[in-house]
This record gives structure tokens, sequence and C-alpha cells, in this order.
């Protein structure tokens, strides 16, 4: 239970986690605005220049800023920490973490005090979450939580902790209803709708925190509202005034491959690697993997996933990793290979991340799929759709073997029917799937009731999306569960506000 809550909080806020944070001075300032000096380094910090930001952070003596710098530091080494995977570098940091928080408690109680209580809590949370130290990350995100609520509380007109709050109020207001009674134990509430409206109105203010609030909104607009279209334009738009941040650019990727717009993320792609100069973000050979497997480029997809299994400490994404490998092995025609990866991928890494639980429950049918389908899928998800409906339209009655075979070729002429804006096509063949489904652990049903709300809510036939989401929140088991009920859940509360 612990892990799969934590994975919800993780999935939530993890990839926010570069961004996050903001500095304070003993001074009364309620927006936050920078000097430029600490600016350098902090922006140093948000492309993912450790070292140059260290090298800056060094030339600063002044104590004028000295909350300000203990910030910029803190994230700095945080961002180190949570890019490396390093677990002895961040034995070394969770000392000055404690004495920071120490030191924090030894001035005078203020706006700021609290504030930055908060956001280096926050940041130990997600540090330990990526060690895998479960506990110890729910109880450093209750400590921020307790802050930020009461800076809120006594504060009211303090700016900037509108971000930290924001984002708890997301990450806690997106765990499934099955873990609330735990969060209620911790005295935890949070609400997505209150946590993205404190970020817009921070994101709207004169603060130097509006650019992290901006990408915070936007992030959270794609992975807990669906909305990557919007997303996608929110992010594309922050590049055009800071075109090689390293941040923008990988949340860029990941917000246009949601979107299905696989061909701008690999562009993307191809930028980040062009601005190299920082810490290596291994993670972006997955997502290069995933994209070549897309459009159906396997020569050039394998060494990508190699690379990345080669390079990432954490062994989450591994096991799909494989798994994805033996795919192209199999659309090839490579058939000894297919099945080597395929055995691999069933001793490999762990069943955390949701594709890799995706791909154990595929691993465990001990067999490949539907080739024809799988590039439908692949098609479809990447946004090549005429290869897609191509591929769709050769299926013939005796392609389809298996009871999955056919429900699965419904539910992906439903996902192709929706991403090219067939509406009435997608909602008969997400109803067909829901149908033939019945009681199966596949996750076509729950998706599609999923997809149905979302039609129903642009339609604002309210009554029905919220049918279909409380339907898609009724399916017990399958590899999606925890996506899809916080998809769900997140849409629900839409609905109430």
């Amino acid at each position: 239970m612990a892990n799969r809550l934590i994975y919800r909080l993780q999935k939530a806020g993890l990839i926010a986690c570069f961004f996050l944070y903001s500095f304070s001075s003993f001074g009364i300032d309620k927006l936050w605005v920078f000097d430029a000096d600490l600016q350098k380094a902090y922006q140093h910090v948000l492309n993912l220049q450790t070292d140059q930001a260290f090298s800056e952070l060094t030339k600063i003596n002044s104590k004028r800023n000295e909350l300000h710098k203990l910030y910029v530091l803190s994230l700095c080494e945080t961002v180190d920490v949570l890019i490396t995977e390093d677990a002895k570098k961040f034995e070394k940091i969770d000392i000055k973490f404690k004495e920071r928080l120490q030191y924090l408690q030894t001035l005078t109680p203020s706006a700021e005090t609290l504030f930055l209580e908060a956001e280096l809590n926050l940041q130990r949370g997600f540090n330990l979450i990526n060690l895998n130290q479960e506990l110890n990350a729910v109880f450093a995100i209750r400590a921020a939580y307790t802050s930020a609520q009461e800076c809120l509380k006594k504060y009211p007109d303090f700016v900037p902790i509108k971000k930290t709050n924001g984002v708890i109020q997301v990450m806690v207001g997106s765990i499934p209803d099955k873990f609330h009674w735990f969060m209620s134990l911790l005295g935890m509430k949070g609400s997505v709708s209150v946590g993205q409206k404190q970020l817009e109105e921070l994101k709207a203010s004169k603060s130097s925190l509006s650019l992290e609030a901006t990408v915070l909104y936007y992030t959270i607009k794609g992975l807990i509202n669906q909305q990557f279209e919007e997303a996608s334009m929110g992010i594309v738009e922050c590049l055009k005034s800071d075109p090689g941040n390293r941040l923008l650019l990988f949340l860029g990727v990941n917000m246009m491959m949601k979107n299905s717009q696989s061909e701008e993320a690999l562009a993307l792609i191809h930028s980040l690697d062009k601005h190299s100069q920082g810490l290596p973000v291994y993670y972006i050979d997955y997502l290069r993997g995933e994209i070549l497997l897309q459009k159906g480029d396997y020569s050039h997809a394998i060494p990508a996933y190699q690379k990345f299994i080669r390079n990432y400490n954490s062994q989450s994404f591994k096991k799909d990793s494989y798994y994805k490998i033996s795919l192209c092995y199999f659309l090839s025609n490579q058939r000894e290979l297919a099945r080597s990866n395929f055995e691999l991928a069933k001793k490999t890494g762990k069943e955390i991340a949701e594709p890799d639980k995706a791909a154990a429950a595929q691993l465990r049918e001990d067999r490949f799929p539907n080739p024809k389908i799988l590039k439908v899928r692949f098609y479809t998800d990447g946004g090549y759709y005429k290869d897609a409906k191509e591929i769709l339209s050769s299926i013939v009655p005796t392609d389809l073997i298996t009871s999955k075979d056919n429900i699965e070729f419904y539910y992906r002429k439903a996902r192709l029917s929706h991403k090219t804006g067939e509406l009435p096509a997608a909602k008969l063949f997400y109803n067909q799937t829901i149908d033939m489904t019945g009681q199966s652990s596949w996750y076509f049903a729950p998706n599609s009731a999923l997809q149905l709300g979302y039609i129903a809510q642009s339609q604002k036939d309210y009554p029905a999306a919220k049918k279909y989401y409380e339907m898609a929140l009724a399916y017990r088991h399958h590899e999606y569960k925890n996506s899809i009920d916080g998809k769900a859940k997140s849409a629900l509360e839409t609905l109430k506000n």
C-alpha cells in the first residue's frame, strides 16, 4: 500500500520537483524578487547546470540575502541528487537539510522562515521518494504541508507560499479515494482545483517565481487534468523566451508525447542533445526509444533503450525497456532476439512505475501481442494517424485470435477515432469495448469509461460525465488503476467546481 501511495505522490509531483522552490530574505518581500547575482545562479539550477550554479553561489558573499542563498544552495544540491540518483550524495545533503531546518528554528518566526521550512521539507521528501525511502518521504511531505498551512493562515498575503501549498494540494488531492483514510490519519487534505488556482495566481504575479508557477501550472494541466494540448502549448510558449532551457525542453518532450505529437517531441529531444552542458538526463533516452518505436524505426529504438538501461540508476522503466526491445525485435521478425529479451524483461526491474506494471502483465501471459494491433497502438500513441488507419483497415477477423485481441481491436478503433476528432465513432467503439470486456482485468474498459467521461464533459453533458468517471473508478484490478483513478477523481472534482 505504501509503495502505491508513494507512486501517486511521485507521479503527481516528481516531474515538477526541479522547479518547485524559491527564496526569501530577512526583509519583507511579499513577492520575492531576486537580485541579479542570485537570479543567475537560480537560472543555472533550473537549467540543470548544477556545477555552474555552485560556482556562481560561491561568489555571493552578501548577508543581505542569506535565506535566498541558503535555499538556492539547497535546491542545487537537491536537483543534483534527483538527477544523479546518488544515494551517497543524499546522505551528505540530508545532514545539511536537517542543519538548515534547525537553523530556521533559531530565527524569529516569519512568512519567510515558514515558507523555507515547507520548501526544504518538500525537497527532502522528493529526494526520499526517489531513493525509495517511502515512509520517511511521507513524513517529510507532511511536515511541508503543516508549515505551508501555518504560513497561509498567518501570512495570507505572502505570495510565494501559493506555489508550495499549490503543489502539495495537487499531490494530495490526486490521491485515489482508497488512500484517503491514510491521508486523513496524517491530517492532510488536498484539492487539485485549489492547488491550480493558487499556482495560477502566482503565475499572474510579478514575482520571480511566476515562471516556475507557469511551468507547474501547465505540467499539472497535462499530468493530472489530461489537457495535453493546452499543456504543450504552454510549455512551448515558455520556450520562446528561453529556447535552450533543458528543464523546459524535457517537460515539453513529455507533454507533446502525451498529446500524440511525437515528431515535435523528437525535435525537442534533438535540441536537448545540442544543449548537453549540465547534468545528464538519461531518462530522455527512454523517451527517445518510445518515439522511435511508435514510428516503426525499430533499429534505432533498440540502442536508445539499451543506452537508457546502461546509464539509468533506478530500476524503474527497465522491465518495460527490455520488453519494448523484445517488441522491436518481434516486429522486425527477429524472433530469437525477441524471445531472449522477453525472458530478460521477466527477471529485470520492479513493478512500481505503471509502464513496468503493464509490461509485467503482458509478460505473465507469456506471449507476444497481436502484431497488427500493436502497430496500431504505437502509431496512434505517436500521432502517426495515417499509418494507424492503414494497418487498422487491413485487419480481418482471422487476425483476431483471442478474446483480448477482439476487445483491443475495438479499443484501438476508439482511441484512433477519438484522437482524430471522430467523436460519434469514438463513443460507439468505447461503449463496445466496455460491453465486451465484462469483468476482465484489462485496462481497456476503465480507460474507455474515463475517455467517455472526457467526451461528455467537453460536450457539457455533466451527468453523463459523472457517470462515466464513477464507472472508471469502479474497476478494481488493472495495470493502470492508480493513474486512471487519479484522473477520474480529479475530473469529478472539476465537475463539482
